[in-house]
């Protein structure tokens, strides 16, 4: 049970730090690069913050697509999965609850329908207004290449004192780069969190970002796998 409570806590501090940083720190997030730097650092610390927090617990997934990938290479069962992933989802919902209420006690008030919540999202009004072919190709490729990296520099003749710091900075990497595209999902739980308190467009898209990083994190498995009987 501590390893699900602690991927519940760690979900939770990615999602508060990430998403915190898009409506608290820079509004709504959209404007300029050094906004979208700032989220990209407020990402990849935060996951460095969770990974050194409860590593040593629970190996720190914090992410389905992430517990998927470790699941489909044969290094958890599937009734720690389980566990991990309903872990996993009330972490993020707290956390999204907590900023949503922060914002709700604002001066002058919030409109979270139209500011978000750090949702992701593609289209017309998001980002730089790729369309859905640009988006479902990013998020698997990108969750591919992240869940990879992770199935990597975790295994046991790794250096594990210097995974976090790794993963932490390709996470700021790819959100330096595909920012604009989706806002970066990699995670189903960071994507549903938000979007359960936005509502509208949000949950109406929400459903590429369960999909692809699953994608992407089951391919990522597979391959790993792969690669260890081979």
């Amino acid at each position: 049970m501590k390893k699900y409570i602690a991927e519940a806590y760690g979900t939770a501090l990615l999602v508060f730090f990430g998403c915190g940083a898009v409506v608290l720190a820079t509004g709504t997030g959209a404007g300029t690069a050094m906004s979208l730097l700032g989220i990209a650092f407020a990402f990849g610390i935060g996951l460095m913050v969770a990974a050194y927090s409860i590593g040593g617990i629970s190996g720190c997934h914090i992410n389905p697509a992430v517990t998927l990938g470790f699941l489909c290479a044969g290094r958890i069962g599937f009734g720690d999965a389980v566990g991990y992933v309903i872990g996993q989802l009330v972490g993020g919902v707290i956390a999204a609850a907590v900023l949503y209420a922060i914002l709700m006690d604002k001066v002058g008030g919030y409109d979270v329908a139209a500011s978000g919540l750090g949702q992701n999202g593609w289209g017309e009004g998001y980002g730089a207004g790729y369309g859905l072919t640009a988006a479902a190709l990013v998020e698997v490729l990108i969750t591919f290449i992240f869940v990879y990296l992770i199935l990597q520099v975790t295994k046991p003749a790794v250096n594990v004192a210097i995974a976090g710091l790794v993963i932490g900075l390709t996470l700021f990497v790819i959100h330096v780069v595909f920012v604009n595209v989706t806002g970066v999902s990699v995670n189903p739980v960071r994507s549903l969190a938000p979007a359960l308190f936005v509502g509208g467009k949000a949950m109406s898209q929400v459903w590429l970002f369960i999909v692809a990083p699953l994608v992407g994190g089951l391919i990522a498995g597979v391959i790993s796998r792969a690669g260890q009987n081979a």
